[in-house]
């Protein structure tokens, strides 16, 4: 797997930063991640969890735990100690944090100790980490999914809110077939009006209500699909859609929670000592003096030489 190259130069947004975006992204994610919380546990008739906004709920402890781990380890000024990306996507964050979002992308934020080791190797081939850039790996690692299990608590709501859209017109024709059924058209017709946004959500649930319902409740079907057919699209294809969505989120979802456990249970120590260059160049001490030290030595010997370079 390749790792995109980061430089190293020193930059303004370096030099200058007086906040910590990586902060700001946290308390954001934790607002959305609340809300979720709190939207998914309201009782509302006719709405259903699905497998992904089960995950979220039932591992919620472990999240809002890591959130507070963030906030702990992430200081106010902890940007502006390490260097940032220079371009791309992630312009102005601290590269590490770069390194592991890339990563995540490609694994469906799914790591373990070998992916995570391989990827950080291949990323430094051009450009070298510093020690305090591994030793952010975790807090970066941490940050990522949370911003990950963000993503998909925003998308679970919104086809949230497309599923109760598509209820309530369903509940409108159903009223309207059973105090005058000849006038259902004139709800199909204000469907028409309103613009609906007909996502695979709420297709989905708008037509499988709709099979449970009145046959005079049919015309509304043939409204769909004419609709449908019209921007190149079937009810079918939405359908299938909505459930491979639905599938993909309860996967992110499921590789979010093991990467957040795995955080706990990596040897870190281990992974910046295998990684950084520095210790594998003292490693070569002819006479073995500096195997034989223990960690908090060789550490205090790695940013000695570090500082010095």
């Amino acid at each position: 797997m390749q790792a995109r190259r980061f430089r190293t130069q020193p930059t303004e947004i370096e030099l200058t930063q007086k906040a910590n975006p990586l902060l700001e992204r946290l308390r954001r994610n934790e607002t959305l991640l609340r809300c979720f919380l709190l939207l998914t546990r309201e009782d509302s008739p006719g709405q259903y969890l699905t497998p992904a906004a089960e995950w979220l709920l039932d591992n919620f402890y472990l999240i809002e735990e890591q959130i507070q781990l963030a906030r702990k380890h992430l200081p106010r000024n902890y940007s502006r100690e390490l260097p940032c990306s220079l371009e791309g996507p992630h312009a102005g964050l601290p590269r590490a944090y770069g390194v592991v979002a890339e990563l995540l992308s490609k694994q469906d934020a799914e790591v373990d100790a070998e992916t995570l080791s391989t990827f950080v190797a291949g990323a430094q081939r051009d450009s070298p980490l510093k020690l305090g850039e591994l030793w952010a790996i975790p807090i970066m690692l941490r940050l990522c999914v949370i911003d990950t299990l963000q993503d998909v608590a925003r998308r679970i709501l919104a086809a949230r809110e497309d599923r109760a859209l598509a209820g309530e017109w369903i509940d409108r024709l159903q009223a309207m077939v059973e105090d005058s059924p000849s006038h259902c058209v004139v709800v199909v017709a204000e469907m028409a009006q309103s613009e609906l946004h007909l996502s695979p959500a709420f297709v989905a649930e708008f037509t499988e209500q709709l099979a449970r319902k009145s046959p005079l409740l049919h015309l509304a079907r043939t409204w769909l699909e004419q609709n449908l057919l019209q921007r190149g699209e079937s009810v079918e294809a939405l359908c299938t859609l909505e459930t491979q969505q639905q599938a993909a989120n309860q996967m992110t979802v499921s590789h979010c929670i093991g990467s957040l456990r795995f955080l706990s249970t990596m040897d870190w120590e281990e992974f910046v000592e295998t990684l950084s260059g520095v210790e594998n160049f003292l490693r070569g001490d002819p006479g073995g003096v500096y195997r034989r030290m223990d960690f908090a030595t060789r550490d205090r010997y790695r940013h000695v030489v570090e500082t010095l370079a």
